[in-house]
């Protein structure tokens, strides 16, 4: 049987660690990069048992996969074109297995392997309930995505479909909302698979970087969707002092979505999508949605501040999304 946590000494914890970097790598309490001339983008995001994990639902390698793709995916909406590494804290119980943090590393591992960079560090502590907090550290490339980037004028663009981690966690948990839907195996499994193992987009990236049309400066909003595809949306009207208006004919979602509203809402507010939602001149989209198969525009940006709005009806959008402090 693993053994738990506390039958390990912290020594030999460290030492099956060390397996997952580079050697030598974490035998110091620092790690070295080497100098570049491009600028450093740094992000950090907590996993939490019981909020963004369960056993029920995610395996202990996709809870390290979706760790660092979450990570991943906070650099490629920020521009970032190589990912340097990461540093891992975990946060257990004393009562955890070691397998379980075996597995974690092994998902870490295996999403680092697909999408570039090298566990650099980090640390381990007790607690009283798991929890994995990832820094990820990558290069910017020749265009700094911010959210303050929009403009009036500007298409709004989604690299992938929404709506899909939201269903895969709902089949996962045997939801009542979709027993009796008549949804394809495809569709079923595309969501499953989104939801366990989502993708970071940076090579989606280095296709945007490309398509650039030469006449047009290097100027785009971006975020990503890891709140939801509507507050991705919110998200850059505020930081630019700009509105926006949705075509509810052309929202971003997967071949043989539902129709009717509660659908809607898991394309809009769904969340855990961590695809790449820009504010890019006309000309910029028309050759990215060229470049993208999955992508979708959406939208437009105006210039009526803070105010979400539909294209057919001129109703304010409800806001929605998910809220990391809104459950007690």
């Amino acid at each position: 049987m693993s053994p738990t946590l506390a039958e390990l000494s912290e020594a030999e914890l460290l030492r099956r660690l060390a397996r997952f970097a580079p050697p030598d790598q974490l035998s110091d309490d620092t790690a070295a990069l080497a100098s570049d001339a491009r600028p450093l983008l740094i992000n950090t995001d907590v996993l939490v048992d019981g909020i963004h994990f369960s056993d029920a639902t995610t395996s202990a390698m996709d809870v390290g996969w979706r760790a660092v793709a979450a990570n991943l995916s906070d650099l490629a909406a920020s521009g970032a074109v190589e990912v340097e590494g990461i540093t891992v804290a975990l946060v257990a119980p004393g009562r955890t297995r070691w397998d379980w943090v075996d597995g974690v590393y092994e998902g870490i591992s295996a999403a680092l392997g697909q999408y570039g960079g090298i566990l650099l560090g980090g640390d381990c502590s007790r607690g009283e309930q798991r929890l994995l907090s990832i820094t990820a550290l990558g290069r910017l490339g020749p265009l700094r995505l911010h959210r303050n980037a929009a403009r009036p004028g500007d298409v709004l663009v989604s690299s992938g479909p929404h709506g899909l981690s939201r269903l895969g966690l709902a089949l996962l948990q045997n939801d009542p909302s979709v027993r009796d839907i008549a949804l394809t195996a495809t569709l079923q499994d595309t969501a499953i698979a989104r939801h366990r193992r989502p993708a970071p987009r940076l090579d989606d990236v280095h296709q945007l970087l490309a398509c650039k049309p030469e006449h047009l400066p290097w100027r785009a909003g971006g975020t990503d969707s890891s709140d939801g595809l509507l507050s991705a949306v919110a998200g850059l009207c505020c930081s630019s002092g700009c509105g926006a208006v949705l075509w509810n004919d052309r929202l971003p979602m997967a071949e043989g979505w539902p129709e009717g509203p509660p659908w809607t809402d898991w394309c809009l507010s769904g969340g855990e999508d961590f695809e790449l939602v820009l504010s890019l001149p006309e000309a910029w989209a028309d050759v990215w949605e060229q470049c993208i198969p999955n992508s979708r525009r959406f939208g437009q940006i105006n210039e009526e501040a803070g105010i979400i709005r539909w294209a057919h009806n001129h109703e304010r959008v409800d806001e929605g999304g998910f809220d990391h402090f809104s459950q007690p």
